[in-house]
Parts: C-alpha cells; sequence; structure tokens
C-alpha cells in the first residue's frame, strides 16, 4: 500500500468517526434537559449505532500505519501518533463513561434511579469525544499536509 492510500484513508476514516460524535453533540443542547420519557424515547434513534463504534479503532490504526510509513519526518509523525492516541483516549473515555451508562440503562431502555446522573455521564462523554475526534481529524490532516515525498517514495 502506498503512503497516500494510507493517508487518504487516515483523513477519510477519521473525518467519519467524527460523524457520530458530531451528532451526539449537536443534539446535546436539544436533549440534555428532557424529561425522563422523552428522553428515553429519544435515545431510541441510536439503535444500530453501535457498528459506527468500529470507525473509532479502525482510525487509531490507520493513523498509526500512517505514523510509521512517515517516521522518518519528525512533523508528520508526531502529527500521526497523536492523531492514533487521540483515538485511544476516545475508547478509554468510551469505556470509563459512556459503556458503562449503556449498561446501567440496558442502552436507554430501563430507567434506574440515577438515570439523570448517567444522562450527565453519556451525553459530556459523546460531548468531549466529539471534541478529541476533531482534534484527530485536524493532526491526521496536518499530518498529510506536511510530509514531504523524497526520491524513495512511490507517491502513486
Amino acid at each position: 500500500m502506498t503512503i497516500r492510500s494510507v493517508q487518504f484513508l487516515a483523513i477519510i476514516i477519521s473525518a467519519l468517526a467524527l460523524i457520530p460524535s458530531g451528532a451526539h453533540l449537536a443534539a446535546l443542547p436539544n436533549k440534555i434537559a428532557l424529561a425522563r420519557a422523552e428522553y428515553f424515547s429519544i435515545q431510541g434513534i441510536y439503535d444500530g449505532w453501535a457498528f459506527l463504534g468500529t470507525l473509532w479503532p479502525a482510525a487509531m490504526i490507520a493513523n498509526a500505519v500512517l505514523a510509521f510509513m512517515v517516521r522518518s519526518q519528525r512533523r508528520p509523525f508526531w502529527f500521526a501518533v497523536l492523531a492514533a492516541l487521540c483515538f485511544v483516549a476516545m475508547l478509554a473515555i468510551f469505556l470509563l463513561w459512556t459503556l458503562p451508562a449503556n449498561q446501567a440503562t440496558e442502552n436507554w431502555t430501563t430507567a434506574p434511579e440515577n438515570w439523570q446522573v448517567l444522562r450527565l455521564q453519556w451525553e459530556y462523554s459523546h460531548a468531549v469525544n466529539a471534541l478529541i475526534v476533531f482534534v484527530a481529524l485536524c493532526l491526521s490532516s496536518l499530518s498529510v499536509v506536511s510530509w514531504r515525498p523524497d526520491a524513495s517514495w512511490d507517491v502513486r
């Protein structure tokens, strides 16, 4: 696989990861103060979104591969490493805050007594992850635009 293909994949997968994260962030102001019945009803729109979670490890891997491929150039290398680390951070936030809220509410089908605390945990963990994935996309793009081919690279 050529370096240009890996660069393209790193940016595209990172951008695709921003779509669901950005949707969560955009919906937050309209959802955060809803009553329990309304909130739980609206959470049903996320049924089937679990497969989108595969974008985060895919983007992490794509940016890690990019970092490896551009390792001879310090700036593109570190941009790609930081982009990959952003996706590691996102996965950690998901595992520490988002997933436990999903589990405690049985994916928002059961309302435990502390559902409002869980809602805040769920909404704000998604909001933070949206900001992180945006930063990751910027870093991935910076890696690509700062990389300079030399005679040893096949850039086709």
